[in-house]
């Protein structure tokens, strides 16, 4: 994360001031950022659509998802949720009007479309303005979701099996610490998190003053990130216990009932319980389970055992987590269109936040490299959003969900390793890490540790290179698979992807890193260029010399005793120095320009 805001802060303060020439290969790596920023801004405002239709329905008592709808033709309760339940068939059916695979794509999903629509909609119309005003948005929309998050805490911690999911929580399963899966997962989050790999945190450091404290920023920046991700982990488990309490307690009312039955028709065993089975309410799940951990190979398979653990082994992760797990519990709280209706808003803020620094990270890279783009900047960010509004109806159809799961497990976490893993060689290898030191010390009047040197060319760079190569070779061994609906059995199944979606995930990974070789190719082919231009008039091996070395800020500019004699060349080269203002500031001087035909007074 320091990194990322020092020296990619140093590199758009080049860019803006011209501050020093600026390495290709930067602007590539760039570039690559503003790629995969525009992948992730495709989907997740799909994300943000879905919370405006759950917005939407929030204004209603009882809440749509709360029971189950009647069949018109049979009187009866519908076969696909009774097989699963309100929430999950109201997320399928009713929200989604899902398929059953990746490969029967059916018709656009006409709520849905005009829910992108508007989610587009409020991005642009936020972004027109620029930086002042996506900041004085995200003011609100970054303090908001903290206030309910704590309301969503304090009120968790009074539901029934809240201790049980942070029990779970913060219990270690040490068995998973070797799926690959796990890990690839982890660095998504954190990538999401901390904005690493996109190009959001490189626009939002380009508008700071050269000497911000970016170690300062790195570190609470990362600091808040923790705490948030606690709080939110806290809030989720509280809720994923209490739902889990809930389920096992209704299996032990269903088991009670056929006991009950059982005892009904004159069935008397030694093996029958000691508590009342005639009132279910009144028997814990402890107590059940003991039960039925002395008697299970006696009962009969009817009865099963009711537990806790495994109903939170289940999980719930990516759109289900929000869209059942957390709607399940909300309807069965007090006012549950209140409590629907502020989580919702919740999401929304997170979500549109987010969106925000992604777009910021798609326009401001492109304004600052192509200057047509910049003097036009309305009609660069409403055609952005246009373009991603009629790609995103991909999302939109039937089977939209499943091409949400792909981009989202392929077009944006391999490719962000992608990004930081060339970001890191460029800075570590090919730049230098003493030279990038070097560099952090002009800005902040003081140098880091050298302990961020090794971080940066070691540490950091095998963990990114072995999770790609581990990921890389997954995908090569194990054909990757996507969860399915299936509404016959109104279950989830897990299907493998087809020929031409396998054909689409490469295409995706590819593209996305397509950039880095196609800069390189380039940087080469001009280099290669310049060299045989300077050797036809006669120039000599002073060409390939540094652009720039170390210099102490201390000396003095003026010293005759380190200046030599500047040749011709290096008249002719542009170059940009610091002019010393006291022992706290430097300002720019103007550069020198190839045409001129006198000397600049830069009075140095």
């Amino acid at each position: 994360m320091f990194l990322r805001l020092s020296y990619l802060h140093y590199l758009f303060i080049a860019f803006r001031q011209q501050l020093s020439p600026v390495p290709s290969c930067e602007r590539v790596l760039v570039l690559q950022c503003c790629y995969v920023c525009f992948y992730v801004a495709l989907y997740y405002n799909v994300i943000i659509a879905w919370s405006l239709f759950y917005l939407g329905n929030s204004f209603q008592f009882p809440l749509p998802w709360e029971q189950c709808p009647l069949d018109v033709a049979t009187n009866d309760t519908v076969k696909e949720c009774a097989a699963s339940s309100p929430t999950s068939y109201f997320w399928f059916r009713k929200a989604l009007n899902i398929t059953n695979s990746i490969d029967d794509s059916g018709e656009l999903n006409p709520i849905m479309t005009g829910c992108l629509l508007a989610a587009w909609t409020i991005v642009s119309l936020a972004m027109i303005k620029g930086i002042k005003s996506s900041a004085r948005v995200m003011y609100f929309s970054t303090v908001f979701p903290y206030v309910v998050l704590f309301i969503f805490l304090i009120r968790g911690l009074m539901l029934d099996g809240a201790i049980d999911g942070i029990t779970y929580m913060f219990y270690p399963k040490l068995e998973i610490w070797g799926s690959v899966q796990v890990w690839r997962q982890a660095a998504t989050q954190v990538f999401f998190a901390l904005g690493l790999g996109y190009g959001s945190v490189i626009a939002y450091s380009s508008y700071n003053p050269i000497n911000n404290n970016c170690h300062r920023d790195a570190l609470m920046v990362s600091c808040i990130n923790f705490m948030t991700s606690v709080l939110a982990s806290l809030v989720v488990f509280v809720v994923l216990g209490f739902r889990a309490k809930n389920i096992a307690l209704r299996c032990v009312a269903k088991n009670l009932g056929l006991l009950s039955s059982m005892a009904s028709h004159g069935s008397d065993e030694h093996w029958w319980p000691w508590f009342n089975m005639s009132d279910p309410s009144s028997v814990s799940l402890t107590e059940y389970r003991e039960w039925y951990s002395h008697y299970s190979p006696t009962v009969g398979p009817n009865i099963t055992d009711c537990s806790l653990e495994e109903e939170m082994n289940k999980g719930i992760e990516g759109t289900g987590l929000a869209f059942i797990a957390f709607t399940e519990v909300m309807a069965l709280f007090p006012a549950s269109p209140f409590w629907s209706t502020l989580f919702f808003l919740m999401l929304l803020n997170l979500g549109l936040s987010t969106m925000f620094g992604t777009m910021q990270g798609i326009l401001t890279p492109l304004m600052d490299n192509f200057s047509l783009l910049g003097r036009h900047r309305t009609a660069l960010t409403v055609s952005s959003c246009a373009l991603g509004f009629l790609i995103g109806i991909l999302f939109t159809q039937r089977s939209g969900n499943y091409f949400v799961t792909m981009f989202d497990d392929y077009s944006a976490t391999l490719p962000l390793v992608i990004v930081v893993i060339f970001e890191t060689i460029s800075v570590a290898w090919v730049y230098g890490t003493d030279r990038f030191l070097d560099d952090i010390e002009v800005m902040l009047k003081w140098r880091p540790p050298v302990v961020y040197k090794y971080l940066w060319k070691y540490v950091c760079l095998l963990a990114m290179v072995g999770l790609l190569a581990a990921s890389l070779l997954r995908m090569v061994f194990k054909r990757p698979t996507y969860t399915a609906w299936n509404q016959n059995t109104g279950s989830e199944m897990t299907l493998e992807y087809p020929g031409w979606a396998l054909g689409m995930i490469i295409m995706l990974i590819v593209l996305a890193s397509l950039p880095v070789p196609i800069g390189y190719i380039h940087s080469t082919w001009k280099s290669r260029q310049l060299r045989h231009a300077h050797s036809e008039e006669g120039a000599g091996p002073e060409v390939h010399r540094e652009l720039y070395t170390k210099c102490n800020s201390t000396e003095q500019l003026d010293s005759s005793s380190h200046r030599r004699a500047p040749s011709e060349e290096d008249e002719a080269r542009p170059r940009t120095v610091f002019q010393p203002m006291g022992s706290e500031h430097y300002r720019l001087l103007p550069q020198q320009q190839e045409d001129e035909d006198e000397e600049q007074d830069t009075g140095v």
